[in-house]
Order: C-alpha cells, then structure tokens, then sequence
C-alpha cells in the first residue's frame, strides 16, 4: 500500500475567517474523523500533491505536532474557479473499524474479442469499496480473458479479497467489448452468405 507522509499544524481556531487567512499563506485546513476525537490541522498545499492529483489510492501519514494518524481522503474542496485546493477531510483507519475508499479497478488478462477487431471499452475507472484497514487494497481486478465480441464483465465479476465489500450495483458494467461499425457490417455479411451458401 503506498502512503504520502503528511506534516501539519494544529489550527488554533476555526471558522471561515481564520480558514481565509491561512489559505493565503498557501495552507490547506483539513479535519480527520472518525477515531477517538476530530484532529484539526492544516499543511502546505504542495503536501497534499502525491495524494490529491494520482489516480492511484494512497493512504495519508498525518503527523500533526507529534500525533500520527493513518487515514484515507474523505472529501475534497476546491476553488470553483483557480481550482485551488480550499478544504480536505480524512478518515483516520482504526484497526478493525470499517471505512469506505475509492480504488482504482484494473483489467486482467487478454479478450479474445480484441483479438479479432473488438475495442475493449472501460466504463468504470473506480469502484467503492468497504473493508477494514487490515483489509485495504489499493486496486481491485476483473478478468477479461473471456470476453468475446460484444460481451461484458459486470461489478459482480470483480475480484475481491474474502472481507472486502464492493458497493456499486453489482449489475453495472464495467468493460465491453465493442464491435466496430465496419467489423459489424463484415460480420453481417458473411452471415448472409454463410445463410445463401447453406441454402
């Protein structure tokens, strides 16, 4: 599991005056819930880079002060306008405590579908999950070495570790194996002359 260490400040007061002012000085306000007490704090923004701007799911080391927390990014504010970052809030793991994350999904194995002219085609990108922090991956996998032409792989068919819950529909598509137009009128054709020649 990769993590980003993450140094900070506690904030001495909050609200949104105070928020405004250490923004200025290029610092982010942050929280973490979901210990035993909520930890206010606020870093530099080039802190939070590795673990903001990545599709990969990484777990923050916060050290505020000389406490240390493990958490997970929970909500992310930004500028409606710089899209500067204005507000992170994190969820501190506690062993055998549950939490919901985001993680990237990746393909596994080679459709055969692609193989003659398909075009594997991902809907989803990332999928939620629930486990508890023993049980955190930072990905989750589904096969599509059975894929044919216009076949799909669903949620469902997600690969996942005994303990680790996926929470989107389990109908829902994640990967398809398009046909291409030109592919799909060559394949209606030799259909009708697969149909001419067996009459």
């Amino acid at each position: 599991m990769q993590t980003v260490a993450i140094e900070g400040k506690k904030r001495e007061e909050l609200g949104t005056k105070y928020s405004r002012a250490i923004r200025k000085e290029n610092q982010v306000p942050c929280v973490v819930y979901g210990g035993n007490e909520v930890l206010h704090f606020h870093a530099h923004k080039n802190a939070f880079s590795k673990l903001v701007y990545t599709p990969d799911f990484k777990i923050a080391e916060i050290d505020v002060e000389g406490k240390k927390v493990r958490a997970i990014l929970k909500d992310i504010q930004f500028h409606p306008v710089t899209d500067a970052l204005q507000h992170i809030d994190f969820i501190e793991l506690v062993g055998g405590k549950k939490v919901k994350a985001e993680v990237p999904l990746r393909m596994q194995g080679v459709a055969p579908g692609v193989k003659l002219g398909g075009k594997l085609q991902q809907s989803i990108r990332k999928v939620k999950i629930m486990a508890t922090p023993e049980q955190l991956v930072d990905h989750v996998t589904v096969d599509i070495s059975m894929l044919e032409l216009g076949q799909s792989v669903r949620v469902r068919d997600i690969a996942t570790p005994e303990g680790l819950e996926v929470l989107n529909p389990p109908a829902i598509p994640v990967a398809m194996v398009e046909i291409p137009r030109a592919l799909r009128s060559a394949m209606t054709e030799k259909a009708k002359e697969d149909a001419k020649a067996g009459n």
